[in-house]
């Protein structure tokens, strides 16, 4: 059976993380909420309870990445043993309520176009950021975006706890990632929320990891169908501080589906794209960096194909 909370922090890897490095070296916890580096799986609100417990014994804070929230709470909602008779919005509130702040990119969960906030418990720290905010973006009531995209927010996030469009998007994106499984093609079960990920290694064995599988992959399927997918392995997680490279613990690329924009037919399309890359496979070949910033490269490193 597969685990139905993939996105699941490992606590007792936390408890060790901290007695090791010690409370004081550590000034938040984080968790995402989906997990979309680990392939948009889910987090359950047993394991945000047991995080939040591992937290407060060492007196730290938790924060959530919550750009998915509400599919989040979706998939507790379908999949954890006694919340299918919850609401969306109570599960919500429940999540939040065992975090000590949040961030969030409103471009997601939120249905806008731009935008997002960071929100806490703890006033003097919430002032300092506040006032970092002034100097930076501008005043606390519109943080750098226009009133009618703090509209959109406003409204996105009543809009997005409505178990209708909930379980549309979720089928929606549940429909690319079956139909691609049934057909052979290695991708990251269950399907998540918000994108189908491809296992770019499982699909490109002869591509060794530090060749980026992940960046042929996407390239691929770019160059034959205009697909624009997102590379999520080596290239985003290979590097380390001291300039050494090893593989990442998996070579994905990422097909997001954004909300409320394709139709079926669209979908179909980008199943028989990956269809016809998917069985040439065997002739992609891996690439190398030419330029890479010092942080955050797999936004804007450039690469050349390998011969």
């Amino acid at each position: 059976m597969l685990h139905p909370f993939k996105g699941n922090m490992d606590v007792a890897a936390l408890e060790r993380f901290v007695e090791e490095r010690g409370p004081a070296t550590i000034p938040v916890v984080f968790v995402t909420i989906t997990n979309n580096s680990g392939g948009g799986q889910p987090v359950s609100l047993a394991n945000l309870r047991a995080v939040r417990a591992v937290c407060d014994r060492f007196g730290l804070p938790l924060f959530l990445d919550a750009c998915r929230f509400a599919e989040n709470a979706w998939f507790i909602k379908v999949r954890e043993e006694g919340q299918a008779g919850r609401q969306v919005v109570d599960i919500v509130r429940e999540i939040a309520s065992l975090a000590d702040g949040m961030t969030m990119s409103a471009k997601k969960d939120g249905l806008a176009n731009i935008g997002g906030w960071l929100a806490m418990n703890d006033d003097g720290l919430a002032e300092q950021c506040r006032n970092v905010l002034i100097l930076t973006e501008g005043f606390v009531t519109y943080g750098g975006l226009a009133g009618r995209d703090l509209e959109a927010v406003a409204q996105g996030l009543r809009e997005v706890v409505d178990e209708d469009y909930l379980r549309y998007r979720i089928r929606s994106t549940a429909y690319l990632g079956e139909a691609l499984a049934a057909d052979g093609i290695p991708v990251v079960q269950p399907i998540g929320g918000h994108a189908v990920y491809l296992d770019a290694r499982a699909l490109l064995p002869h591509v060794p990891p530090l060749q980026y599988p992940g960046q042929a992959l996407a390239v691929a399927l770019f160059v034959e169908g205009g697909i624009r997918g997102s590379e999520i392995g080596t290239v985003m997680f290979g590097r380390h501080p001291d300039g050494t490279e090893s593989p990442a613990a998996m070579d994905l690329v990422r097909l997001a589906i954004p909300r409320r924009t394709y139709t079926q037919s669209h979908v179909d399309y980008v199943i028989e794209v990956v269809r016809y890359v998917a069985a040439r496979a065997g002739e992609l070949r891996g690439y190398r960096i030419v330029t890479e910033p010092p942080a955050l490269r797999h936004f804007t490193a450039r690469f050349a194909p390998l011969a």
